[in-house]
C-alpha cells in the first residue's frame, strides 16, 4: 500500500500537473498576444462602391473608437449592472457564474448558458470564433485570464465597450449612441445610456425600432440593476423610467447593403483566408452602386409585403394578458415614432370601426380602413378565407400585439397607425449593366437581419413562362419570323409516361396567333408547339449558347419554364437581347489592392457573341411587346422602351419579372423558401413586376435610357395579324386593326402576295 502512496505522490501527481501546465499552455499558445489586443482594430478590408465611395470595412472590428474618458459614468455602470456585476472584483472568471453555468450544460448535454464575464466576452468577440463548443470555452478562459494580468479594468472596459455589437450594423458605444439617438457617446443621458446597454444581450429582440416596448422594459431593468448596485438613487431610476426617448429615425434599408456585402466576404474568405481578409489591409472595388441599392431593398420590402397582405392576415403576433398599467394610464412614454416606421405595438381597447394601440407609450390610432386588406385571414391550413361583415372586433382583441406603421407622427396627441404584418413572402432582385456585366444591386430577400441567404445568387426556382424568350430565341435564330402564325388551339401529346394537354393561363383557346402576340400574352400552347417544331435538342442548345448551365428537362414542358434556374443566371441569359447579341459574365468586383496598392485581381468584362444583333433586335422587338400589350404592362409607366417578360409556375410557387432598358437590366423573382403557393392570382405581373417597376421607375428617372435602334440588317413591312403575310410595303394601316408593322432579318422575309409555309411538328425530339 505505501508503495502505491509513494508511486502516486512521485510519479502521478507531477504527470498530472504536467499534463495540466502543459494543456493551458497548448490552449493559450495560439492566442493572439496583449499588444495586438491593445493595438486595437487590425487593418481589416475595406469595400468601396462603383464610386469609389467607402461602404463598409469586414474586420473583426467595426467600430468608431472613443477613448474611455469620453463614455459617461452611466454607461459604465450599465453596461457592468446587467453583464457583469461582478467585473470588479473577478480576474477574468466568475467561478459562481461558470458553475451555474456548468451545472446548465451538463444536464442539457450541450453548451446552452454562457456564464460569461465582460473580459471573456472580449476575448471572444475580439479574436475568437463564435462556435459554442468547449475548447472556444477553453481558449476564452485562457484569454481572459491572461487579459486581466496585463491590464487594467478600465482598459479593458474600453476596448470592449468599442467592439461590442448593439445592432443594426453599430459596433460600439460611439456608432451605436449616432445610429439610436443621433448624438456622439459623450452626450447620451442615464436614459439612453441604459437603452443601450440593454441592446448587448439581444440586439435584435430588443431593438426600439423593433419592439420598441420590449426594449423599453429592457431598459427599466438594466435601471433596476443600476439601482441595486448602489450606482443611482431610487428618485432617478423612477426619473429615467418616465423619461421619453426620442430615437433618430432609421432607414429601412439600413441593413441594404448587407446581400452584396455578403458575397464579397465569401469570396475574399475562400479565396485570401480569414488572416488576409481581417487583417491584411485589403481594399476591394466593387460594382455596387449604393442610391441602387437602397432602392432596390426599399421595392423589395415593400413589395413584398403588398403581396404578404393579399394571401391574408394571419393574426396578432402574441398576445398580453396583464394590460392594466395601459388601461390605467401608467405606460411610460419611451419613444416618439417617426412617420412611416413600422413597430410594435399593443392593442388596449377595440371596437368594430376603430382600435387603440400603445405604440412604446404612446397611443395611435387605427380605424378600419387601414386594416381593410386583413378582412382575408390565412388559417393554420394555409388557405385564405374572406371574413363577412368585417369589422376590427373580428381580428383584435385588447392585448394583442401587432405590427403597425406610422402613418402620421406629431408630440402632442394620437398619431394614426395602419395595419401591418412582416411578410412571409421572399423575394429577390438583381440589377446588372447589360454592356458590363457589372451588378448594380443585388438583394438576396425580405431582410439579411432575418435571413442571410440570398436568393438572387443561389435559390434555384422554376423560371415557368420566363423562360419563354429563350424558346422565341431559339425559333427566330432559325429564320422564323416573329409574324409567323400558329393556330392556338387543343393538342395532345402522347409519350411513354402518358400523355399532356397544355393549356392556357385563361384555360381558353385563341385560334391562329403569331409569335409576337403568343409571347405577349404567354401563350403556353402555342409555344409548346413552337418548341415541338424547332426540336428540344436545339432549343437546350440555344438557351446555353446563352448562358444557361442549369440542367434543363428534354420534354415539352420545358417550354413552359420548367427547370430550375437562379435570379442571376436568367437575367444574365437575357443579356444578349439586351446587348445586341453578346453575352457577358455577371461582375460584382471590379478589382482588389492589398495594403501597398498593388493589384491583386482585376475582373475587366468578359463578353462573347452568341447571336446577331439582328436577332437580338427582333427578340427585343418582341419582348417589348409583351409591356406594350402584353402581360408586362406595369412597366409602361416608366414612359421609355422597356422590354421583358413575365412569369409564373403551376400552383403561382414563382413569379418572376426580367426587363431591360438599352442601359440597365434587371430580375425580379417572388415567391415562399417552403415552395408553397402564393395564393390564387399571384402572377409575375401582379406579384413581381411591381418590385421591378418601382426599382426601375426611381432609378432611371435620374438618367432616362434611349431607345432600341433596329440594326442594319432589318427590314419592316405591314403584315395581316390573322395569317402574317406581307400586304404591301407602305406603313400600317392605322384603320385597319388587323393589320400592323412587322420587323424581319433582311433577306428572309416573304414577298408580297407569298404565303409562309405552314408549321409542321416535329416527332420524337
Amino acid at each position: 500500500m505505501k508503495k502505491l502512496w509513494f508511486v502516486f505522490l512521485v510519479v502521478l501527481i507531477p504527470l498530472m500537473a504536467g499534463t495540466a501546465i502543459g494543456g493551458y499552455f497548448g490552449v493559450i499558445k495560439d492566442t493572439p498576444s496583449i499588444a495586438e489586443l491593445k493595438k486595437g482594430n487590425m487593418a481589416g478590408t475595406d469595400v468601396y462602391a462603383d464610386d469609389d465611395s467607402f461602404v463598409t470595412e469586414i474586420s473583426t472590428q467595426k467600430s468608431i473608437v472613443v477613448p474611455f474618458r469620453e463614455i459617461p459614468k452611466n454607461l459604465v455602470n450599465a453596461v457592468v449592472s446587467v453583464e457583469d456585476s461582478r467585473f470588479y472584483k473577478h480576474n477574468g472568471l466568475d467561478y459562481i457564474a461558470l458553475l451555474r453555468a456548468a451545472i446548465t450544460d451538463i444536464y442539457y448535454h450541450r453548451i446552452k448558458e454562457g456564464g460569461s464575464t465582460i473580459t471573456q466576452q472580449l476575448a471572444k468577440i475580439t479574436f475568437l470564433s463564435p462556435e459554442r463548443t468547449f475548447k472556444r470555452k477553453l481558449r476564452e478562459a485562457a484569454l481572459a485570464i491572461k487579459i486581466e494580468k496585463n491590464l487594467t479594468k478600465d482598459e479593458i472596459l474600453e476596448i470592449y465597450l468599442n467592439r461590442v455589437y448593439f445592432g443594426h450594423g453599430a459596433y460600439g458605444v460611439q456608432m451605436a449612441a449616432k445610429l439610436y439617438f443621433g448624438k456622439p457617446v459623450s452626450k447620451l443621458t442615464l436614459p439612453e445610456a441604459a437603452l443601450l446597454a440593454g441592446l448587448i444581450k439581444g440586439p435584435s429582440e430588443f431593438s426600439p425600432f423593433i419592439n420598441a416596448r420590449k426594449a423599453k422594459v429592457r431598459q427599466g431593468f438594466v435601471l433596476l440593476r443600476m439601482h441595486q448596485e448602489g450606482y443611482i438613487t431610487a428618485a432617478q431610476m423612477k426619473q429615467a423610467v418616465k423619461t421619453q426617448l426620442r430615437l433618430s429615425p432609421i432607414s429601412a434599408s439600413s441593413e441594404s447593403n448587407a446581400y452584396f456585402v455578403d458575397y464579397v466576404k465569401k469570396y475574399l474568405l475562400d479565396k485570401y483566408g480569414p488572416k488576409m481578409v481581417y487583417s491584411g489591409g485589403l481594399k476591394v472595388y466593387t460594382t455596387l452602386r449604393k442610391d441602387d441599392q437602397a432602392t432596390a431593398q426599399e421595392a423589395m420590402m415593400q413589395g413584398l409585403r403588398d403581396v404578404d397582405k393579399r394571401r391574408g392576415w394571419r393574426g396578432p403576433l402574441r398576445h398580453i394578458n396583464d394590460l392594466r398599467a395601459l388601461k390605467s394610464g401608467e405606460s411610460v412614454p419611451s419613444v416618439l415614432p417617426a412617420r412611416q416606421e413600422i413597430t410594435e405595438g399593443t392593442v388596449f381597447e377595440v371596437t368594430a370601426g376603430r382600435a387603440l394601440v400603445d405604440v412604446g407609450g404612446r397611443t395611435g390610432v387605427l380605424l378600419k380602413k387601414d386594416a381593410m386588406w386583413a378582412q382575408i385571414a390565412l388559417g393554420p391550413d394555409g388557405k385564405a378565407r374572406a371574413i363577412k361583415n368585417f369589422d376590427l372586433t373580428k381580428i383584435l382583441s385588447p392585448g394583442d400585439v401587432i405590427q403597425v406603421r406610422v402613418k402620421s407622427a406629431s408630440a402632442k396627441g394620437l398619431f394614426d397607425l395602419a395595419l401591418e404584418q412582416e411578410p412571409e413572402v421572399e423575394g429577390a432582385l438583381v440589377a446588372m449593366d447589360p454592356k458590363t456585366g457589372f451588378v448594380r444591386a443585388l438583394v438576396g430577400g425580405y431582410d439579411y437581419l432575418r435571413s442571410e441567404y440570398d436568393r438572387a445568387l443561389y435559390a434555384k426556382r422554376q423560371a415557368g413562362s420566363a423562360f419563354k424568350p429563350l424558346i422565341y430565341g431559339a425559333a427566330i435564330n432559325k429564320g422564323i419570323p416573329p409574324s409567323y402564325v400558329i393556330d392556338d388551339s387543343p393538342v395532345t401529346y402522347q409519350w411513354a409516361g402518358g400523355q399532356w394537354s397544355p393549356k392556357n393561363y385563361e384555360h381558353e383557346f385563341f385560334g391562329p396567333t403569331s409569335l409576337r402576340d403568343a409571347l405577349a400574352h404567354s401563350r403556353n400552347v402555342v409555344t409548346v408547339k413552337l418548341l415541338d417544331h424547332i426540336g428540344i435538342g436545339d432549343a437546350i442548345g440555344f438557351a446555353q449558347l446563352m448562358g444557361v448551365t442549369e440542367p434543363m428537362p428534354h420534354d415539352l414542358t420545358l417550354a413552359l419554364g420548367s427547370l430550375s434556374i437562379t435570379p442571376i443566371d436568367l437575367l444574365c441569359a437575357y443579356a444578349p437581347y439586351d446587348n445586341g447579341g453578346v453575352k457577358v459574365k455577371p461582375i460584382l468586383i471590379k478589382y482588389i489592392t492589398d495594403s501597398k496598392g498593388r493589384i491583386l485581381e482585376a475582373n475587366e468584362p468578359s463578353t462573347q457573341r452568341v447571336i446577331t444583333p439582328q436577332v437580338a433586335f427582333l427578340m427585343t422587338s418582341m419582348l417589348e411587346d409583351v409591356v406594350r400589350i402584353g402581360t408586362g404592362w406595369r412597366a409602361r409607366v416608366l414612359g421609355q422602351d422597356v422590354a421583358g417578360k413575365t412569369g409564373t409556375t403551376s400552383d403561382f410557387r414563382d413569379a418572376w419579372f426580367v426587363g431591360y432598358t438599352p442601359d440597365l437590366m434587371a430580375a425580379s423573382w417572388v415567391g415562399l423558401d417552403n415552395m408553397k403557393s402564393l395564393g390564387p392570382g399571384e402572377t409575375g405581373a401582379r406579384a413581381a413586376s411591381p418590385i421591378w417597376v418601382q426599382f426601375m421607375s426611381r432609378v432611371l428617372g435620374k438618367s432616362p435610357s434611349g431607345g432600341f435602334e433596329p440594326p442594319e440588317g432589318i427590314s419592316s413591312y405591314t403584315v395581316d395579324s390573322a395569317t402574317g403575310n406581307i400586304i404591301d410595303n407602305s406603313p400600317a394601316p392605322v384603320t385597319n386593326p388587323e393589320y400592323y408593322k412587322e420587323y424581319f432579318l433582311t433577306g428572309t422575309e416573304p414577298h408580297p402576295g407569298e404565303h409562309l409555309e405552314p408549321l409542321q411538328p416535329r416527332d420524337g425530339d
